[in-house]
């Protein structure tokens, strides 16, 4: 059996119940549909400077066992090239401000003559999505056998390697 959660919303733009805000895109989907709440549409062009889109409200989580996950939809950040600026943003329990989403163009320059690739969002339009999950704090043990990096004693066998290093087949 899951733990239940109870999150409070304070809704902060007018526009997202009439957007179908909050919803998943499908019953089981993990994220909540994230809408960008501009006032008019937003052209990003490949490379620039993230920017943060107001997400039209705030969370109060509370309970500091659990978090939230702000990640890019999956067409989107595949297909289109749009992604979060700061990789994934993290929402405390404790913090109760306005969701703001990081986007960022991940696409690489138009070469010259080719068709631009900016990614325009519309007000409304669904660009992120956020996902609630358990948060846990290991007991953590000070030891020098995992802090000794240059030690081939490593249980694992895993001591050296690094990226990479166990391959791809």
């Amino acid at each position: 059996m899951s733990a239940k959660l109870a999150v409070a919303f304070r809704l902060l733009d007018p526009r997202l119940p009439g957007w179908g805000f909050p919803r998943w895109g499908s019953a089981s989907a993990a994220g909540l549909d994230l809408h960008a709440c501009l006032d008019a549409p937003l052209s990003l062009e490949p490379q620039a400077p993230a920017v943060l889109i107001p997400a039209g409200f705030s969370v109060a989580i509370h309970d500091p066992d659990w978090c939230a996950l702000i990640y890019p939809r999956s067409g989107l950040g595949h297909r289109d090239g749009l992604v979060m600026g700061n990789g994934v943003g993290v929402i405390d329990a404790d913090y109760e401000g306005p969701l703001m989403i990081s986007a960022w163009n991940r696409n690489p320059p138009p070469s010259p003559g080719a068709p631009q690739a900016a990614i325009t969002i519309l007000p409304g339009d669904r660009i992120a999505q956020l996902v609630f999950t358990h948060v846990t704090r290991p007991d953590f043990t000070v030891t020098d056998a995992v802090a000794d990096s240059s030690s081939n004693s490593s249980p694992t066998g895993r001591g050296q390697g690094g990226f990479g290093s166990t391959g791809v087949r």
